[in-house]
């Protein structure tokens, strides 16, 4: 890879970083990358790169990016916590919505005692309004997600602390 393809390969990275993108692959002629950042929330590291062309010749080198990430930070008391909480993912792709209608009350707010099976939001698919329930009891500790919102299969939602 000469100069400007390195440089254009960093900016991609830091645009895939602000974007929250989680993995992303580009092929260009016989050069291949692939990049895949941590699952959990916003991308901090790099999990891997690895750029190479398709037929590996002895004479190309294989490009690590990690060195260009940041350092990981020591775990605070913060990601701890975190870590003790239950994650309600959506299970479909589409537009999340806290209420049933515009002015309405949310269906669950942070510090609300949930149960298991309460519907916690609405995810809209294909103009279909689904019922997002709660897979577990607890407390809502954090709204991962805005309003109006589009979601992602998978995407975290909610953070309960499990009771």
């Amino acid at each position: 890879m000469n100069a400007d393809e390195m440089k254009e390969l960093k900016e991609l990275i830091e645009f895939l970083k602000e974007s929250k993108i989680g993995e992303f692959d580009l092929e260009r002629g016989d050069l291949k990358v692939r990049i895949k950042f941590a699952q959990e929330g916003a991308p901090a590291n790099l999990a891997g790169l690895v750029a190479a062309p398709a037929v590996v010749p002895t004479t190309l080198p294989t490009v690590h990016a990690a060195a260009s990430a940041a350092p990981t930070p020591a775990p605070t008391a913060t990601e701890s916590e975190d870590a003790s909480l239950h994650i309600v993912k959506s299970p479909i792709v589409g537009t999340f919505y806290e209420s049933p209608s515009p002015g309405a009350s949310a269906f669950a707010k942070v510090g609300d005692v949930v149960e298991k099976g309460q519907v916690l939001c609405i995810i809209e698919a294909m103009k279909l309004m689904n019922e997002i329930e709660s897979d577990a009891a607890g407390e809502i500790v954090k709204r991962l997600v805005e309003n109006g919102q589009p979601v992602e299969y998978g995407q975290p939602l909610f953070a309960l602390k499990p009771r």
